[in-house]
């Protein structure tokens, strides 16, 4: 089995946690406690630098108190 790795979607996800963040009023200090998860790994999620996985999402979501599939809510085209 490969490994695959759809960057385009990976990129979207991290500016659509940048954008709820913000619009939340968070910085990413803030959201790294409040998810327990360092600081450089939520700004690697935001540029889109690493293939992270469910339950860190997860994590994030709770933090931003939103569902999980909020994080997932962008265009694909």
């Amino acid at each position: 089995m490969s490994y695959y790795r759809d960057e385009f979607v990976i990129r979207k996800l991290g500016l659509n946690l940048k954008k709820i963040r913000t619009e939340k009023g968070l910085t990413q200090e803030e959201l790294s406690y409040k998810s327990e998860l360092d600081i450089s790994q939520i700004g690697r999620i935001e540029r889109g630098l690493v293939n992270t996985s469910i339950s860190v999402l997860n994590k994030i979501a709770n933090a931003l108190q939103i569902e999980l599939k909020e994080l997932f809510d962008f265009e694909t085209n």
